[in-house]
Parts: structure tokens; sequence; C-alpha cells
């Protein structure tokens, strides 16, 4: 009986200790991409390379400019390939006027094209419990409607609630 108790514990106490090793492994590579993408953005802005306010950008493809809250630290963006990707000094939460509300993670992607931004990592959304956003987007210019889609449903809110960004509120988690 006492080998099996050993047994027993030794497998508990490896498999939580493989869950922790699993756990900084994960932490260690988010760290690492992060400071490999920081070290590009600021090696862009050293080249010389003009960018534009996030808000601008979003503005020329067609979206709302307040999409994502003021406290940005930088995003990156692949004019080639779409990819947008935008980063934030902690998770937060914004309210909007039309009484909607959107979590951020530290670090938000997408694929930016005209009037949509899809494939969408680290963006929630309010409807009863947080969802996941995976799209945004808007049917033409002339639209005063904001399309996004979350958990696989469609969700029509007034665009000109998005126009300004807004302050966040550090959330604990995203």
């Amino acid at each position: 009986m006492e080998k099996a108790l050993t047994r027993v514990g030794s497998f508990a106490i490896s498999r939580k200790a493989k869950d922790e090793i699993s756990s900084i492994t994960k932490d260690l590579s988010r760290f690492s991409s992060t400071v490999e993408e920081k070290a590009k953005w600021v090696f862009d802005k050293l080249k010389g390379k003009p960018s534009k306010s996030l808000p601008e950008l979003l503005r020329e493809h067609g979206l709302p400019s307040g999409l994502f809250p003021r406290n940005i630290i930088c995003y990156e963006f692949d004019e080639l390939k779409g990819k947008l990707v935008v980063h934030l000094p902690s998770s937060c939460e914004v309210g909007f006027k039309d009484s909607s509300v959107l979590k951020y993670a530290t670090r938000v992607k997408g694929t930016l094209s005209r009037g949509k931004l899809s494939g969408i990592e680290g963006m929630k959304t309010k409807v009863l419990v947080w969802v996941k956003v995976t799209h945004v987007g808007v049917e033409s210019y002339k639209s005063d409607k904001v399309c996004f889609t979350a958990a696989g449903v469609k969700k029509l809110r007034p665009k000109d609630a998005y126009e300004m960004p807004r302050d966040a509120i550090k959330a604990d988690e995203f």
C-alpha cells in the first residue's frame, strides 16, 4: 500500500513539475518574441521609417479610429501581409458610448485590410459572458454600423461609438 501511495504521489509531483516547466517555457517564449518585436519597432524608428498613429492607420483602412484604447505602447504593421500587432502595457478594458465593452490582451493580432480586421487574437467582448472577437468590419465607408463577430455571432454596433480612442481600465486577466 505504501509503495502505491508513493507512486501516486511521485506521479502527481512529476506531472505538476512538467506543467510548471511548460508554463515557464511559454512565458519565456512570449517574452522573447515581445522583445524581438519591440526591438524591430525601435530599429525601424531609428532608420527613419515614418509611422502613422494607429488611429490614422485604422481610418485609412476604413475602420473607426477608436477601435483600440489610447494607451497602446506601439503597433507593427506589415503592409505586404496585412498583419497588425498592437502592444498594450497590460490587459485592459474599454467602455464605449453604446455601453459595449471590449477587453484587450497585452498583444492583439489580426489581419488588416480594407474595411475589416480579421483573424483577431487578443480581443474579447461581453455578451453575458466574455467571448473572443474574431472579426471587426465595416461594409462600406458610408456605413454607420460596425460588425463585430464573436463566437460565430455577428453584432452590429453604431460606428460613431468607436470614432475616438478612449482611456482603458486595467483588467486583472485577459
